[in-house]
Parts: C-alpha cells; structure tokens; sequence
C-alpha cells in the first residue's frame, strides 16, 4: 500500500524554491562544492578526477562505509548500509524490514513523517509517544513502556528532535535500550542531527553503539550541511537484519549516485571542518531568534539544545496555517506550520540553518507589528 501523502513535502514542493526566505527548513546552507573539494584530501581529489559514471556496490562505496563506521565505536564498515535516497529511504527500508501487516511500531511523536506514515501502510498498529510540552519536550520512558505491546516491533526515537530541537539525557537513553532489550524490540535511532548538539559535552553514544540490535541512522544533509548529495546510510550490526535491508534496496535505489559518494566521502574525510561551519551558522540563529522571541508576546518556545530548529508557539488566536500563509504572501518569508506533524497548540517549526534568517525574523517581527490587535489578543 502506498502510504498517505507527505504533507511536509507537498508543503515544500508548493513554496521552497519561489519564496525569498525559507525560515524553516531543517538543513544547513549547503556547501558550494568549490569549498569541499579545496578542503578534500589528496586521495579524494584523485578519486574524482579519476571517476567514472558506474554503478557502485550496493551498500555503498568502500572507502565511504569505513568513513561512516568511523563515526561509531562498535561499528565495522560491513555493517554500513548507504542508502542514495538519504535518511528517508533508510527509514523505509528500515519499516519494511521490521514490520509485517499485524506488527506494532512506537514512534516518539512529533515525528518527521517517514516516522509515522511509513508502518500504517505496510498494515502495522502504530503508538505514538507524545513528548510533553508542558514539561520542555521531555521524554517520559513510563509512557514509552506503556506504548509497547506484545506485538510491538520497533521503537523509533529521533534526538537532537525534528522539530523541537530537543536532546535526550543518558539516563533515558540508558533506559529505552534496556527496555528495548527487554522487550525483544528493535530500537530504531533517527541520529541525522547527531553532532549539532550545542553542548558538545551532552552528545549521547549512538544506539548501534549501546546494543547490537539498535540500528542508527545518518545523513549528509544536517551536520554537514550537504543535502544535494542525498547520502544517508544505517548503521546495523544485526546481520540477519541488515541482509532484509539489502533485499529490499535491491528493489528501490539499488545503489547511490557514485559521484555522491566520492564527495560523501571527502567530506567525512573533512567532517571536523564541515561540522564547525554549520555548528557555527546554527549557534548564531540561535542567538537571533532567542532575541526575536524575547522581543514579543506573541511567540513562546521551548529552547533547543541540538540540531537545526525549533518549534514556538503563536501565543495569539490566530490560527497557524492563516499566519504562515499570509507571512508568504505579505514578506516573502515561510515558516511551517505545525500541523504538517499534525500538531494543533498552533505551533511553526523554524530552520537555525540558513545565514538569511536574521533578514527573516526581521520581515516576521515588521509583520507582527503590523498585524490588527484583534488578531494578537
């Protein structure tokens, strides 16, 4: 069954590339490719001059996946899977390796929505554990422990989160792999803002790391700042598991772009550098809107503490969706609206990726001031 349409995506499609200021996505300005190469190492500048327009292995490149393993402590290069659809297609791949019709998947919601709409329609049950606003986006393990049922599969989790910006404690984390474990459930971690923790010293292990049977994903996209290579991959040391995967990939991107995967590994190869300038684009929005949202009464939000956004409330009674449209039409300025992820407390996701967003925050701030009171109070 195909699953429902993705609204975040159709969102997108309809404004991204006609609207002046994308003020929500979720990746950073992307590196012009005369940048990777000057930073590139010898042996790849030679490799992509030196490259031909073949098909690569299917799970991927082998100086790529020992670049990726590199990224873990438990993980060997043959337990990296690249996927050429970046971190959506390793979470279908992942869903469909996991479920059949009458499993049951966990999801920590909000939820991106490869998530979320992905095991509806393989025919699985699934539970939503909701973060709790009230209490800083903070996860509760008794709700997850209550979300597992005897049919439950997977439990899929995602920190530094999409879209409040919000990291995990090792005590919780500690504990979902011990419950995980327990259960006999496959913990699924959504790691792609892994790196752009703000306090570096908070960085969790990843869940491959914790347990053999936890399986991490990644991407080029976030830390990195490279989403027009498309590379994702997983991390996964279940071999029986990661040999469904393969069958599956064998019948969706087969493999990845070959030069993505030269410029994949380059940059990995890179990575301190990369990290630091998408670290440092996002840490300097952060500081703009913590001053635009102390500039007014009408947009509250819990802080991040990792990642590439956030997810404030409009504190007005003034419905989400009529704002977002109206910011388009009036500024040139997008935000997205919360109810992409099906939330109804009137909430936006903003992107801390792109160096235009203070211009941004100035247009919403001159829209807000403009703005009848009837619709602010």
């Amino acid at each position: 069954m195909i699953p429902q349409p993705c609204a975040l995506e159709r969102f997108f499609a309809r404004y991204e590339f006609s609207v002046e200021h994308v003020a929500c996505a979720s990746d950073v300005d992307g590196l012009p490719m005369s940048d990777l190469l000057a930073w590139a190492d010898e042996e790849s500048r030679d490799a992509w001059q030196r490259l031909t327009l073949g098909y690569t292995e299917t799970t991927g490149r082998p100086e790529l996946r020992a670049e990726i393993a590199g990224l873990y402590e438990t993980v060997a290069p043959d337990e990296v899977v690249v996927c050429g659809g970046g971190a959506a297609e390793a979470l279908y791949l992942l869903f469909h390796a996991l479920l059949d019709r009458g499993d049951g998947a966990a999801v920590v919601w909000p939820a991106f929505e490869a998530l979320t709409k992905v095991a509806p329609a393989i025919g699985a049950e699934l539970t939503l554990v909701r973060l709790d606003p009230g209490a800083g986006w903070r996860l509760d393990v008794d709700e997850v422990r209550r979300a597992l049922r005897p049919a439950t599969r997977l439990l899929a989790v995602n920190f530094p989160h999409n879209p409040t910006g919000v990291t995990l404690d090792p005590a919780t984390l500690a504990a979902l792999v011990e419950l995980t474990t327990e259960r006999g459930v496959t913990l699924l971690s959504d790691e792609v803002y892994r790196l752009l923790e703000f306090d570096e010293a908070s960085r969790l292990p990843a869940a491959v790391d914790l347990d053999s049977r936890a399986v991490s994903v990644g991407v080029m996209s976030k830390a990195f700042g490279l989403a027009g290579l498309r590379i994702g991959w997983i991390a996964i040391r279940d071999a029986q598991l990661r040999s469904r995967i393969l069958t599956l990939k064998d019948y969706t991107s087969v493999c990845a772009s070959a030069p993505s995967e030269v410029l994949a590994t380059a940059a990995l190869r890179a990575r301190h550098r990369l990290v630091a300038r998408c670290r440092d684009i996002v840490t300097t929005n952060l500081r703009h809107v913590e001053a635009f949202v102390d500039s007014t009464d009408l947009v509250e939000w819990t802080r991040p503490t990792g990642g590439t956004v956030g997810f404030p409330r409009l504190a007005a009674p003034w419905p989400i969706e009529e704002f977002v449209e109206e910011l388009v039409a009036k500024h040139g300025v997008l935000l997205l609206p919360g109810t992409v992820f099906d939330d109804t407390t009137n909430r936006f996701r903003i992107g801390l990726g792109r160096r235009t967003l203070p211009q941004a925050l100035d247009r919403i701030a001159d829209f807000i001031t403009a703005t009848p009171r009837s619709r602010r109070s």
